[in-house]
C-alpha cells in the first residue's frame, strides 16, 4: 500500500503566514489524510466529500488506495480560486466547484464526508458572519454557542447536518473544539444524534502542523445510535503509517509501536475534554478544597497604568497612588518572586509599579497627577472598551495581595509562584488566595502546588495549543485535581475530607 507525500512545509515568514492565517488554511499532512480517508471510505462509500477541498491532501490520499480504480469518487468545494486551479483536481471522474459551504452548502447528504475545515478564529470574523453562524447553531443544536467558537465549529455542525443516516465523518480540527466553553453543549448534541467512535490526539513531537499554535485532534464519527464508549488514540510520530493501520484494523491493533489506543466511557471523556486523558477516580480533591482562584488586574492600557521606577518619579506620581505589580510572565522566569527580583526588573527598566489612584474626581489630585489623567483623556482611554464600565475611568479594579500566583499561558513555563515580594499581578497571571483554613500553612500548601505530580495534572484541565502549550483559566484551575499522596505527606487535609469526593471532578463510571 502506498501513502500520500509528506505535508507541505508551512510558510516561515510573518506575512506569509499571516495570509494563511486570514484564509484559516493550513495543509493536511499525507500520512493523516490517509487515515482520515480510510475511515470515512470504510462503509464502502462510493463519493467522498470534501466541503474545504484546498490543495486536494484528501484527494491524493483517496488516489493512494486506489480507490478510483474502486469507484470511488470525489466531491469539493472551496472558495479559493488559486487552489481549485491546482492540477490534482483535473483527472475525470472528480468534481470541484467554488462553493461557500456556510454560505452555499450542497443540499445532499453524503454517506463519506472527510475535512480540515478553515481554522479562523472568531475575533477575525465580522459580526454579519457571526450572526449567520449562530443560526446554523440555533438550527442544529437548538441554541446559540458562545461567540468565541471559531469558523471550523460551524463547518463541523453543518457537515454534520449533511451526514446520511449511515454515514461517516472524519474531521481534523483544533483542540478548542472540545476545550472551549461551548464544547459542552456542542458535544452533547453530537453525542445525542451521532457515534462518536473515535478520538485521536497528537504528542506535541507529532502535531501535523508543525510551527502552528494549534493542537490538533482528529474526530471519527458515524451516524448511527451512540455507543457508550469511544477509541482514544494518543499519536506519538509523525509520518508514521500506524494511524492508517490502525483504521484499517477497525480500532482493535493494540501493538502499533506509535499510538496509545484506549477504550473510553463517552461520558467521562466528554466532561473531562476529549482532548484531554481521564482524569482517575483516585483524585479526591482539587484546589478548590485549598484556595480560590481570580485573575490578575486588567487595567484596560497597560502603557498608560503600568510603568516603571524611572517613569513614576518624573510624573511625580506619590507613593501611595502606586502599587508593586507584575504583568509579564518573562519578567518572573522562576518558581517565587522577590523583592530582589523587582529591583533587578527596576535595573533593567521593566515596569514594576501600577498607577491606581482613589479619588472620585481629576479636582481632588495633586496638579502633576491631574495633568497625567487629563493626557489620558486626550487619548481617549476614557473610550475604551473596558476602561469605559469603570467609574470613574481611572479608578483601578482591587486585588488583595496573593501568597501564590500562576503563569497560565506557556508552554514550559505554566506554573504556581510564591509571591515574596507582595506583588499585584496583572492579567498574565492567576491570583490564588488559600481559603481562610490554611492561611497559616502557606508551606505546606506550597510544598502542593509545586510538585511535578500537581503541575503534571495542569494537563487535565486546560485548554492545549502547539507544542504542548496549555491555557489554564481560573475556574479550569480550581479544577486542578491535587494528589492524596501530597495532601498525606503534608497533613494539609481540607476540613470537610470525610466526603467521599470531590463533586468538581467528572463522574466516573466503571
Amino acid at each position: 500500500m502506498t501513502r500520500a507525500g509528506k505535508y507541505q512545509k508551512l510558510p516561515t515568514k510573518w506575512a506569509d503566514r499571516e495570509k494563511l492565517r486570514e484564509k484559516g488554511q493550513f495543509w493536511t499532512p499525507g500520512w493523516v489524510a490517509g487515515a482520515m480517508v480510510r475511515y470515512a471510505i470504510g462503509n464502502g462509500s462510493k463519493l467522498l466529500f470534501d466541503p474545504a477541498a484546498g490543495r486536494g491532501a484528501f484527494l491524493n490520499a483517496l488516489r493512494s488506495f486506489g480507490a478510483e480504480s474502486k469507484g470511488v469518487q470525489f466531491y469539493g468545494t472551496d472558495i479559493d480560486s488559486a487552489v481549485l486551479d491546482d492540477a490534482v483536481y483535473r483527472a475525470p471522474g472528480n468534481l470541484v466547484e467554488k462553493r461557500d459551504f456556510i454560505h452555499n452548502p450542497p443540499t445532499a447528504s453524503f454517506d463519506s464526508i472527510v475535512a480540515n475545515p478553515p481554522y479562523i478564529r472568531h475575533h477575525r470574523l465580522s459580526a454579519g458572519t457571526k450572526a449567520m453562524l449562530q443560526s446554523i447553531a440555533r438550527r442544529n443544536l437548538g441554541r446559540s454557542i458562545d461567540g468565541r467558537a471559531g469558523l471550523h465549529v460551524f463547518f463541523f455542525i453543518q457537515a454534520l447536518e449533511r451526514l446520511a443516516p449511515g454515514g461517516r465523518l472524519a474531521f481534523i480540527m483544533p483542540a478548542d473544539t472540545c476545550e472551549g466553553v461551548f464544547s459542552q453543549a456542542l458535544w452533547k448534541w453530537v453525542t445525542s444524534k451521532y457515534c462518536l467512535e473515535a478520538v485521536i490526539s497528537f504528542a506535541p513531537e507529532a502535531t501535523p502542523f508543525p510551527g502552528v499554535d494549534t493542537n490538533a485532534m482528529i474526530f471519527m464519527i458515524r451516524r448511527v445510535g451512540a455507543l457508550e464508549k469511544l477509541h482514544w488514540i494518543r499519536c506519538g510520530a509523525a509520518d508514521s503509517p500506524d494511524l492508517i493501520r490502525l483504521v484499517e484494523a477497525n480500532f482493535c491493533d493494540r501493538s502499533l509501536p506509535s499510538l496509545e489506543v484506549s477504550k473510553r466511557n463517552l461520558k467521562e471523556a466528554v466532561r473531562t475534554g476529549l482532548s484531554r486523558p481521564a482524569i482517575g477516580s483516585h483524585f479526591r480533591f482539587t484546589l478548590s478544597d485549598f484556595a480560590r482562584v481570580m485573575r490578575g488586574i486588567a487595567t484596560g492600557a497597560n502603557d498608560f497604568f503600568w510603568m516603571t521606577e524611572e517613569r513614576a518619579a518624573a510624573l511625580g506620581i506619590p507613593r501611595n497612588m502606586l502599587k508593586s505589580a507584575v504583568g509579564r510572565t518573562r519578567d518572573v522566569s522562576g518558581d517565587s518572586i522577590t523583592c530582589n527580583d523587582l529591583r533587578e526588573l527596576n535595573e533593567r527598566g521593566r515596569p514594576t509599579l501600577l498607577f491606581s489612584p482613589e479619588a472620585e474626581s481629576l479636582d481632588q489630585f495633586p496638579e502633576n497627577v491631574r495633568a497625567y489623567l487629563e493626557l489620558g483623556e486626550r487619548q481617549g482611554l476614557p473610550g475604551r472598551a473596558l476602561i469605559r464600565t469603570r467609574k470613574p475611568w481611572f479608578r483601578m479594579e482591587k486585588r488583595e495581595i496573593p501568597p501564590f500566583l500562576f503563569a497560565y499561558l506557556g508552554r514550559r513555563n505554566t506554573r504556581f509562584i510564591r509571591n515574596h515580594a507582595d506583588v499585584i499581578p496583572l492579567t498574565g497571571f492567576l491570583c490564588v488566595y488559600p481559603h481562610r483554613y490554611f492561611m497559616e500553612r502557606t508551606d505546606e500548601l506550597w510544598e502542593i502546588l509545586s510538585a511535578p505530580e500537581t503541575v503534571h495534572n495542569l494537563s487535565l484541565v486546560g485548554k492545549s495549543y502547539g507544542s504542548g502549550a496549555i491555557k489554564v483559566e481560573p475556574r479550569s484551575l480550581e479544577r486542578l485535581p491535587i494528589p492524596d499522596d501530597l495532601i498525606e505527606s503534608t497533613g494539609l487535609v481540607p476540613p470537610h475530607s470525610a466526603r467521599s469526593g470531590n463533586p468538581l471532578l467528572p463522574e466516573i463510571n466503571p
